[in-house]
C-alpha cells in the first residue's frame, strides 16, 4: 500500500484509538492492574479522610500538586524511566477515577 496522507492519518487514528490492542499481554495486564491498584488505594485513602473530617484543606492541594507533577514530568519514550512513569501514570488514572466516583457517590 502506498504511503499517502490519508493512509498515514488512518494509521495514526487507528494507533491512537486501538493501539492498546497491539501491546503484549504483559503490558496490558500490568496497565490494568496499575489502574485497579490506583483506584483501590485512593478510594480507601479518600474514605479515611472523609470519615475523619480533618486536614481536607491541606490534603486536597497536596493531591492536586502530586497529580500535576506526575503529568508534567513525562520522560521521552526512549528513556529508561518511561516504563516506570507509565505505571505511575496508570496509578494516577485510577486515583482520578476514584475521586470522580466518590464525588458522584456524595452527590456533588
Amino acid at each position: 500500500m502506498q504511503k499517502t496522507n490519508f493512509s498515514r492519518i488512518t494509521y495514526q487514528l487507528n494507533n491512537l484509538f486501538f493501539g492498546f490492542l497491539s501491546d503484549t499481554w504483559r503490558s496490558k495486564s500490568i496497565s490494568l492492574i496499575s489502574v485497579l491498584i490506583g483506584y483501590f488505594l485512593f478510594a480507601n485513602f479518600l474514605t479515611k479522610f472523609i470519615s475523619e473530617g480533618k486536614n481536607e484543606l491541606i490534603m486536597v492541594p497536596i493531591i492536586i500538586i502530586f497529580i500535576e507533577i506526575i503529568i508534567r514530568i513525562k520522560p521521552s519514550s526512549s528513556s529508561k524511566f518511561y516504563y516506570l512513569w507509565t505505571l505511575v501514570d496508570k496509578l494516577r488514572i485510577g486515583a482520578v477515577y476514584a475521586i470522580i466516583l466518590e464525588a458522584f457517590k456524595l452527590g456533588s
